[in-house]
């Protein structure tokens, strides 16, 4: 789940013979609850448009095509595949927005709307030195940008490297609204942690290609993160803090890198990625109020196509088969669902135990988990987590759930997913203390 980081577009849209004032901020709602703005700025030569999904922590959406006219409004969005048609009046837009296959409708009127405050953001002046670095991963002919945070600008320190979930994200991990990196490296610094974020390959202003990146491809950016504090005089041990898919990358660096001085897992996945998508799915649409029996036959065809990514390497006969399987089953948007499921990243996740990989870790573990977490279950990912983990004979595992807390470890009501946006909590203080604690015992040598 995640967002991208979007750079405004300019349209050059002809505004000639309609001379209506639409600049400004426009808000509609989607099935009664999910806001979209539509940015409007008028320039001299057309508009510049974007969208915003503040329900979903989303601003800055581009729309690349933008026309207004007597006809009305029409745009179309690549970025989120969406186009829109209405009709304008003065304060309103009455239309029909189409996504995904579904049409809805969609008013807009006049204004904004007012994001929720972060209050645990830090402001500067920061009390610590904080540098924008670079790093090659040379294997993969990338360099990815980041920002190096030290206690001081010159001594010696342990050393975290953070490790984002799935999806296109930036330095700080920011979705919905919130900078959960930002907000853990501010915390970390300050007691005496050195801290490297950076944005995911093909991300902001690290370059290379995210899309057809697999967690693996991820892995070895983590390890170039490591090669590249090896060079960096001010830092003694370097370990991993990964969460969600990034809990899941932690391990398998340190399986293979003695470099790695301990991983620390915040909900991070110990079960096979097919369960856990159908943990994932049941959990967050039993939250959302979607019966049991709707909930069953979603999962159902969500397993046979899982079933047939697990049972082919042959991308033709997988092809084949899975175009052929949604077609049985009814679906309407099977070209799509075919794309989605055969990209490189899910195939793998799909197949993937990271049991195999965590026997393998002998460096100290913290595992944590919100009990509250629809995204990766706590309890059949800490338990598979722990098995593991002891099985291979490591001697220094620490797991913990946390009551009340969601999958982005902020204290929450159900923990399903769109409530992220609106809690103004980003990261629970306990669980910054108790990770803070935890490291500090052991690179204290």
């Amino acid at each position: 789940m995640k967002k991208i980081s979007i750079t405004l577009l300019t349209l050059l849209v002809s505004v000639t013979g309609f001379a209506q004032n639409i600049s400004g901020s426009w808000t509609g709602t989607l099935l009664g609850k999910l806001r979209v703005v539509l940015n409007i700025q008028a320039t001299d030569t057309g508009y510049t448009v974007t969208l915003d999904s503040p329900d979903q922590g989303a601003k800055g959406i581009p729309v690349n095509e933008f026309t207004f006219n007597e006809s009305g409004i029409h745009f179309k969005s690549d970025a989120i595949r969406a186009t829109y048609a209405g009709e304008y009046k003065t304060d309103s837009v009455t239309g029909t927005f189409s996504q995904g296959g579904q049409s809805l409708p969609l008013t807009f009127h006049r204004g904004g709307v007012e994001m929720p405050k972060r209050p645990q953001e830090p402001t500067l002046p920061l009390p610590y030195y904080a540098e924008d670095v670079f790093f090659e991963n040379p294997q993969a002919h990338i360099k990815l940008a980041g920002t190096l945070t030290l206690p001081q600008k010159t001594g010696s320190y342990p050393a975290v490297i953070l490790i984002t979930g799935s999806g296109q994200q930036n330095r700080d991990e920011e979705l919905m609204g919130h900078k959960p990196f930002l907000i853990i490296s501010d915390y970390l610094t300050r007691q005496g942690i050195a801290v490297l974020r950076y944005d995911d390959r093909g991300v902001a202003k690290s370059t290379g290609d995210f899309k057809s990146a697999t967690t693996l491809d991820f892995a070895n950016d983590v390890e170039s993160a490591i090669a590249y504090l090896k060079t960096r005089k001010e830092i003694k041990q370097i370990g991993l803090i990964g969460h969600s898919e990034g809990g899941l990358i932690a391990p398998i660096v340190a399986a293979r890198n003695k470099d790695v001085a301990f991983i620390v897992m915040l909900a991070g996945t110990g079960i096979r990625g097919d369960d856990l998508l159908l943990r994932q799915t049941a959990l967050i649409l039993h939250a959302e109020g979607t019966s049991d029996s709707a909930i069953a036959k979603i999962n159902q065809i969500n397993k046979g196509a899982f079933d047939i990514i697990i049972n082919n390497e042959d991308d033709t006969t997988l092809k084949t088969e899975l175009t052929s399987y949604f077609k049985t089953v009814g679906s309407d948007h099977s070209e799509e669902q075919v794309k989605e499921i055969m990209r490189p990243w899910m195939k793998f996740f799909i197949k993937y135990d990271p049991a195999t990989t965590l026997k393998k870790v002998h460096c100290p573990v913290l595992a944590v988990n919100g009990e509250k977490d629809l995204q990766v279950s706590p309890y059949a990912n800490l338990d598979k987590i722990e098995e593991a983990l002891k099985e291979g004979r490591n001697k220094d595992v620490t797991i913990k759930r946390y009551p009340g807390l969601n999958h982005l470890f902020q204290e929450c009501k159900t923990g399903s997913p769109s409530e992220y946006v609106k809690i103004e909590q980003t990261f629970s203080p306990l669980v910054l203390e108790d990770i803070s604690k935890w490291i500090k015992i052991r690179t204290a040598h």
